[in-house]
């Protein structure tokens, strides 16, 4: 093979479903691969689990399956996902359930496992990043902790002749990564090769961003029909390069400035890209126009990964209680400002202890917090919002309350009054030396 297809079918855990199976009727494509795992969504997702033993994956793990997987066993398309989150096993479970249900004999899928490290943490004095203290001063309050697995479990389950590989906790370029070392044999530690593949494993993992969509600024930066986004196709070649592009006729568009953006999305050192697998070098990339919306890029090279994987941590960091009211016409950012003065002032008579609390205007001193100075123009309508932290449930709902009561009780004109309560949970990093963490490989068949 001197060039292997792969195509990016989502970029976070609530993705359009449609242009992944788009990709799968006319991508063709070697590889189709979804990436729906942030550290918060694991965390939930293990929460999940504790209330339900056979829950703890992505909730459209089926309605993405049953879009896109008659397509791929037509076409010989493998499906890479990390959807099983909390619990691969479990959704491979799923996925097979579904392909009999579709009339699909014979579909081997495998379960990645050895990313969830709980019982390795758990009272350990291991430091936080950006934190004095250590994990143990978490205590009972953490739920869950996902060590950062590279390629190699994937590579494995694909060379067992895999259709479907679903993980947990895998660094997303390596979810990319993984068909390039399967298909042209690279070693796993050749870091030039793997740095070029991560490169393009990180251009592909955040789906429509790629082809437009977090490039699109109207007048200013415009792309076509976002409505129909398409998402990116990766050409990778064996020696590590590759040429982005999308389906013809699909909404979004592939130029130099959107990849540059992309390449360098959540990228703090350019020069040291750091995953499981390689340090990644993008300093020396060059991107060039090869066509109507095709980008290559070369010159990315890459170091010895790294001696310890990076462990997410979720903890129970108490609860979150917000409100929130509109008020429109004459005055209605005076009516709004009074509304947040008086919750203020009962949250104080009612001694509820909340901190980090937040009284503001949404669209006016929401995100600037009085930075922009005043208001230019009287506005139309205005929507206060109050949200706090409390320690419990009950009094978490009490600043929704607050709000709320407002509709009798406040300024004139009040409406549109939304409230909630919820637990937060905290995520915090940690590390641990690789050979501590093994991976392990289930295989199922429809």
């Amino acid at each position: 093979m001197e060039t292997v297809r792969i195509g990016s079918g989502a970029g976070f855990a609530d993705d359009r479903i449609e242009p992944a199976a788009e990709l799968a009727e006319r991508g063709r494509l070697d590889y189709l691969v979804f990436e729906c795992l942030a550290e918060r969504t694991v965390a939930l997702a293990q929460l999940a689990k504790l209330r339900d033993p056979d829950a703890g994956y992505n909730e459209w793990l089926a309605d993405r399956m049953a879009a896109v997987l008659p397509a791929c066993v037509r076409h010989g398309t493998t499906i890479i996902t990390n959807m099983g989150a909390a619990h691969p096993p479990a959704a491979a479970r799923a996925v097979a359930r579904l392909a009999r249900d579709l009339g699909i004999r014979g579909l081997k899928i495998a379960a990645v496992t050895g990313d969830d490290v709980l019982t390795l943490v758990q009272g350990r004095d291991l430091p936080l990043q950006h934190r004095d203290d250590t994990l143990a001063s978490l205590g009972a309050a953490v739920v869950s902790a996902n060590a950062y697995l590279g390629c190699a479990p994937i590579v494995a389950a694909l060379r067992q002749g895999a259709d479907v590989v679903i993980t947990g906790r895998v660094a997303d370029p390596s979810l990319f990564l993984a068909p390039a070392v399967h298909e042209f044999g690279w070693s796993t530690v050749d870091w030039d090769v793997l740095g070029k593949g991560t490169a393009a494993g990180h251009l592909l993992e955040c789906a429509g961003q790629v082809t437009g969509g977090y490039f699109a600024d109207p007048g200013v930066k415009d792309v076509p029909d976002l409505a129909r986004l398409g998402f990116p196709i990766a050409e990778v070649a064996s020696d590590g390069s590759c040429t982005i592009t999308k389906l013809p006729g699909s909404g979004g568009r592939v130029t130099v400035r959107t990849v540059t953006e992309q390449l360098l999305y959540e990228v703090h050192d350019p020069a040291a890209y750091l995953t499981p697998d390689v340090v990644a070098d993008f300093s020396g990339a060059r991107l060039e126009q090869t066509g109507h919306d095709a980008v290559a890029l070369s010159g990315i090279t890459g170091r010895e990964r790294p001696r310890t994987l990076k462990v997410s941590v979720g903890y129970r960091d108490g609860f979150v209680g917000e409100g929130e009211i509109s008020y429109t016409g004459p005055n209605a950012s005076a009516r709004g400002r009074l509304a947040l003065d008086v919750v203020a002032e009962r949250l104080r008579l009612t001694g509820l202890p909340a901190t980090e609390t937040r009284f503001e205007l949404l669209g006016i001193d929401s995100v600037h917090r009085g930075a922009g100075g005043p208001h230019p123009v009287e506005p139309v309508e205005v929507r206060a919002r109050v949200a706090g932290r409390t320690d419990t449930l009950a009094r978490a709902r009490r600043i929704g309350h607050e709000v709320s009561a407002l509709w009798l009780n406040g300024p004139a004109g009040g409406g549109g009054v939304r409230r909630s309560a919820h637990e937060v949970i905290g995520i915090v990093s940690t590390f641990l030396p690789r050979e501590d963490i093994t991976a392990g490989i289930t295989m199922l068949e429809s």
